[in-house]
Parts: structure tokens; C-alpha cells; sequence
């Protein structure tokens, strides 16, 4: 495996890097206090071609394989402390626009996929509900065809984008007989009749990162919208989230990064007993463990990338990206917190509120748990 990066793309990650700080950082803190979505960086991103890395330049995207799209968010995250911003965009990309590309028709690819990659369109994804969550083909939300179109009934909790989205990617069942197998997508426009978006979520951490609630009431979609055949979704599912899985925390390698370098330039300034901190061997072997945490992090996240730019199958190596860069992230972002001391946990430091942020890795694509019961029984146990 080599993950060497040719010099167009050493060039684009410094520069997708420079712009992350120079322009999606600017009052952050205020807009994070507030839950402000960053609707300006989103179409900045999409203007860098952030949006639509992964996708094929002829749906307007930048046609790039896996580990080249993983790189460029690595250094997105690197260069961008608005980890909601971050996260918004990659449940844009990861659990709409390539269920699309898979399992669209020609017709749907056309229609969406270039508005989704300029921007201009916010995508979101619709498939958790109240009584569901690991269990996730454990569906209330039901689809009855009539006619020309679908009726929509039931509600979905956890949607990000949802309340900013212009087209979200909604599962239901057609036939709760058959369970899993039951289960189809469908892709629902902003404004469709018996559409409910419910109020904003209130987040420990990703605030910049809109979520909400959908209710669905005899919600009427053209079954032209339905996306891949009745029944496909599960495959379709499980194929977005091996692609979520795998790629989702590539910024959060950029953010430890750039956490790693903030505390070493952090303990080489602060003095106590006469000499900076760093020289201290606790907080020297703290910077040694999230210096390891980042390397073995971006090791894992690379691999899944190569395999997968090599069309190979990494349902394992997803899982591990996944389990291992989550709970990485988050003893990294506590680790700062205690190198900082009581600085740390002040919000102007901007190190308590990577903790925050961090802790929500363990939970969505999957849990550390579920993340854990999809290994295990690949090392046949």
C-alpha cells in the first residue's frame, strides 16, 4: 500500500487546509454559542469542490477515489475548527449523494447530483426513529403506493440537515411482513404536502450542525422518487454506511492534528516550577499517546481508502476506522482539556468544545458497541 499523495494532490490538500483557516473559522465561537449554521463556508466548500469529491465530474463532481476524498477532509478538518459545518457536509455526501450515485436512476443523478455538489442543494437522510436506533430496520414509517406515487406515514428523530435540507433520502417500509426486506428509499423534496419539520435540536456538542425531527402524514411521493427498486434499501443502506463508516471521521484525523500541534506549541509556552510543561514526563507521555492515537488514526483511515479505491470489500475495514478514530478523538480532545489545566475548560481556549464534539463520534454511523458486534464475528468469533 502506498499512500504517498502526487503533487496535485500535496497541492490541494495544503490548499483546502489554507482555506479552512482562513475563511470557515471567522466567529466561530459566537456561531457555535448560537447553533448558526455556516451557510456562507457550505457554499465556500462546495465552491472548493468539498461537496462533490467523491462524485463523477460528469454529475458536476470532482471524481476523486476514496483515499483521495479521505485525504482532502483530513485536511478540511485540519484547517476547520467548525467540526458542525463538517458534519453536515458529510452526511450530505456519505448518506445522499452516494445512495444516489449507486442505486439512482440516469434520470435522478442528473436532476440531483449537480445541484448537490455546487451547494445549491443541502441533502440529508432520514432513517432513525424514536423507537429505533441500532436497530436500525426496526421501521415505524410506512409507504403505500397509490397510483403514480407513495403515501409517507411516521416520523423520524436525529435528521441531520433536516431542518435546512432540500432533498432528503427517507426509508419506510412497503411491507412490514417483511421486515428488513421491506424497507425502501425514497427521495423527498423540500415543501412536499404532508412534510413536518420539527423544531431544532438542542446538541451537547456539533451545534453549528442544524438537526430536528420529520413527520410524515400521507406525505405524497412521486414514485419516480423512489430510489432503487421496493425492498432494496437494506442493501442500499448498508452500502452508504460502509461508506460512511470508513470516511466520516477523516476531518476528525485533521482535528487531532491539529490538537496535537496546538498542545505541543501550548506546553512548550507555559512555564511552572521554572521550565515549560512539556519538559514534565506525565505531560510528555500525554503528547506521546496523541501523537501515537493520530498516526495509528490516520493508518487505519488510509487503509480502508486504499481498499476501497482498489474496489475491495472493507466492511471490516470500515468497522475499525470507525471504532478506533472515534474513541481516539475523544481521549485526544480529553488529554488537551488536561494539558490546558483550567484553561482548558474555558471556551475561548477552544479545546473544550473539541470534547464536546468528539463524543458524538462514539454515537452516530454506528456506536463504539455496534462498531465492536460487527467486528467480532469477522474474527470468527
Amino acid at each position: 500500500m502506498n499512500f504517498d499523495w502526487d503533487d496535485d494532490h500535496s497541492q490541494m490538500r495544503e490548499t483546502i487546509a489554507k482555506f479552512a483557516k482562513n475563511e470557515l473559522n471567522h466567529d466561530y465561537i459566537k456561531r457555535e454559542q448560537s447553533g448558526e449554521f455556516n451557510h456562507r463556508g457550505w457554499l465556500q466548500c462546495a465552491e472548493m469542490g468539498i461537496h462533490g469529491l467523491p462524485v463523477p465530474k460528469e454529475y458536476g463532481g470532482m471524481g476523486f477515489d476514496a483515499l483521495a476524498t479521505m485525504g482532502m477532509l483530513e485536511s478540511l478538518g485540519y484547517g476547520c475548527k467548525d467540526n458542525g459545518l463538517m458534519f453536515s457536509i458529510n452526511a450530505h455526501m456519505w448518506t445522499l449523494e452516494l445512495p444516489l450515485l449507486g442505486f439512482g436512476t440516469e434520470e435522478q443523478k442528473q436532476r440531483y447530483l449537480p445541484p448537490l455538489c455546487s451547494g445549491q442543494m443541502i441533502g440529508a437522510n432520514a432513517m432513525s426513529e424514536p423507537e429505533s436506533g441500532s436497530d436500525a430496520y426496526a421501521l415505524s414509517a410506512t409507504a403505500v403506493a397509490r397510483g403514480d406515487r407513495y403515501l409517507l406515514n411516521g416520523s423520524k428523530v436525529f435528521v441531520t440537515n433536516g431542518p435546512i435540507a432540500d432533498l432528503i433520502l427517507v426509508f419506510a417500509t412497503v411491507d412490514s411482513e417483511q421486515k428488513a426486506e421491506g424497507i425502501t428509499a425514497f427521495l423527498v423534496e423540500k415543501g412536499s404536502p404532508g412534510m413536518t419539520i420539527g423544531s431544532h435540536a438542542k446538541k451537547m456538542g456539533l451545534k453549528t450542525s442544524p438537526m430536528s425531527e420529520l413527520f410524515f402524514d400521507d406525505c405524497e411521493v412521486p414514485a419516480e422518487n423512489r430510489l432503487g427498486r421496493e425492498g432494496a434499501a437494506r442493501m442500499l443502506f448498508a452500502d452508504s454506511m460502509t461508506w460512511e463508516r470508513s470516511c466520516i471521521l477523516a476531518s476528525a484525523v485533521g482535528s487531532m492534528q491539529r490538537l496535537l500541534e496546538t498542545c505541543v506549541q501550548y506546553t512548550q509556552e507555559r512555564r511552572q516550577f521554572g521550565e515549560p510543561i512539556g519538559k514534565f514526563q506525565l505531560i510528555a507521555s500525554k503528547l506521546v499517546d496523541m501523537k501515537l492515537r493520530v498516526e495509528t488514526s490516520r493508518a487505519l483511515l488510509y487503509r480502508a481508502g486504499w481498499m476501497k479505491s482498489k474496489g475491495k470489500n472493507i466492511f471490516l475495514e470500515a468497522a475499525l476506522a470507525k471504532l478506533h478514530i472515534s474513541e481516539s478523538w475523544v481521549k485526544c480532545a480529553e488529554d488537551a482539556i488536561q494539558i490546558h489545566g483550567g484553561y482548558g475548560y474555558m471556551v475561548e481556549y477552544e479545546v473544550e468544545r473539541e470534547m464536546r464534539d468528539a463524543i458524538a463520534s462514539k454515537l452516530y454511523s454506528g456506536t463504539s458497541e455496534i462498531q465492536r458486534m460487527i467486528i467480532a464475528p469477522l474474527l470468527s468469533l
